[in-house]
């Protein structure tokens, strides 16, 4: 135990030793918040991997696997990968020659200023819930490890992750990333190797067949299985921190490549805790915590020395997630909010407010961190908070002229209030689809109603 914490000790000064470092190169906002469009291909690769992969991938997901069998990873790993192929396929190119800085600027520039304010009062918070669920995974882990109560290893892990992100910016949280990426791989790989090594293929082969069906027709049907595919995928193709990253990179050749390595990396290494949680049925059973399912496992097959070795690059990771987060959502608060009402203000005045973002917004992941019931719960609630307005409003906004100021207004408003009222008061079997095409369809009516506005003033000034 004492190794196992002198190891997450050690990786966590390192990375506030990263943070400290580079921030001695930070002048202008953009050197903090996209690392003065920087990144190659290997950073760039990684900082997209280790972002998405924390503790969804490492600990939600194993759980999840471990309670519902191959249908729990409907989100992590297979709907994240989707989601990181999609953007190198179709967005990353598209978003990075617009030379954003948040992704709030997207819509000030195609909307306006006021589409722009409602987009990141809705993207803040899905960033806070992500910050929410990567601190109670470090608090899990430090809790299995050392045996110390959950709430209390979740309130270190806030102090910590607030100090860390606060300093390097985007450019140090590239760095890391691409150190913790490594490092859980590596300790990914050898986990699995000698757990494979321990219960053999017939481990396998003694797993329920009910248990590898991903897509358990007759228990959901086919309406509630898109619906649970649809909430990684369209709710996570437009967040901020994806975007961030793509943004950061130093082209849009870069952009695109790495996102789509970074997918084949996230769905090579995510089937590790995917093949734990479906044998850990079998040499686990009856966990209350499931959510310590990979922890246990690693406890139970990695040596001392070992084992101390991928919690500290386990619980990297998940700072690197969180680190991502908490930037992000300051970021938007920052920039698109504060700043537009100080249009004379120095840049290091704009690094100071974000900084400050910073440290607010921790305290308040941390607040919702301690409350939430477990780690899937907040990321399928930051997966959907709001994200069919932006999914919809984003897609018009790159790919067309169709609509405008009302029309995104509409949308973003409509998905928010449809997606409240369906999950939290109706409780129909489908709230992310509804309100997925409510948003779309409160776009095309305003959309058709500001086209047909702008040919009747064209008509009568042609008169």
């Amino acid at each position: 135990m004492n190794a196992t914490l002198i190891a997450i000790a050690a990786y966590v000064l390192a990375q506030l030793g990263i943070g400290w470092y580079v921030s001695r190169r930070i002048t202008t906002e953009d050197d903090y918040l996209v690392a003065g469009r920087s990144l190659g291909y290997v950073v760039a690769t990684f900082t997209i991997f280790a972002t998405w992969f924390g503790a969804e991938t490492c600990i939600g997901a194993a759980g999840e696997i471990y309670t519902n069998g191959l249908s729990g990873g409907s989100a992590d790993p297979f709907g994240y990968a989707i989601c990181l192929f999609a953007m190198g396929l179709f967005l990353a190119v598209p978003l990075w020659r617009l030379r954003l800085t948040t992704m709030g600027d997207l819509f000030h520039r195609r909307y306006g200023r006021t589409v722009e304010r409602i987009a990141v009062l809705l993207m803040a918070p899905t960033s806070l819930l992500w910050a929410a669920a990567q601190i109670r995974a470090f608090g899990q882990v430090i809790s299995a490890s050392s045996g110390l109560a959950v709430d209390l290893t979740i309130s270190l892990a806030a102090l910590i992750v607030i100090l860390y992100t606060m300093f390097g910016g985007l450019l140090a949280d590239a760095w890391t990333d691409t150190i913790q990426g490594v490092a859980l791989m590596v300790g990914l790989a050898v986990l699995f190797i000698l757990f494979i090594g321990d219960v053999g293929f017939d481990g396998f082969a003694a797993v329920d067949p009910s248990r590898l069906n991903p897509f358990p027709l007759e228990k959901e049907g086919i309406l509630s299985l898109v619906e649970k595919w649809a909430i990684p995928v369209c709710g996570s193709l437009m967040a901020a921190e994806l975007v961030s990253r793509i943004i950061a990179t130093r082209s849009p050749q870069v952009a695109r490549r790495s996102s789509l390595m970074a997918g084949g990396v996230y769905l090579l290494f995510g089937m590790i805790p995917v093949a734990i949680g479906l044998v850990g049925a079998t040499i686990l059973p009856g966990l209350t915590e499931p959510e310590h399912l990979l922890p246990m496992i690693a406890q139970r097959y990695l040596p001392g020395v070992l084992y101390a070795l991928f919690a500290g690059a386990l619980v990297s990771a998940i700072l690197s997630t969180v680190d991502s987060a908490l930037l992000v959502a300051s970021s938007l608060i920052s920039h698109n909010l504060i700043v537009p009402l100080r249009p004379g203000m120095s840049e290091k005045r704009k690094v100071q407010i974000a900084r400050g973002g910073v440290a607010l917004l921790g305290v308040i992941a941390y607040i919702l961190a301690i409350h939430a019931q477990g780690v899937h719960d907040l990321v399928e609630e930051a997966s959907s908070f709001g994200s069919a307005g932006i999914f919809v409003v984003v897609l018009f906004g790159l790919f067309g002229k169709f609509g405008g100021k009302r029309s995104a207004v509409a949308a973003l408003l409509v998905g928010l209030l449809v997606w409240i009222l369906a999950a939290y008061v109706f409780k129909p079997e489908l709230p992310y689809l509804i309100s997925l095409g409510s948003a779309f369809l409160a776009y095309l009516a305003f959309g058709l109603i500001e086209r047909e506005e702008r040919k009747s003033k064209q008509t009568t000034e042609a008169i």
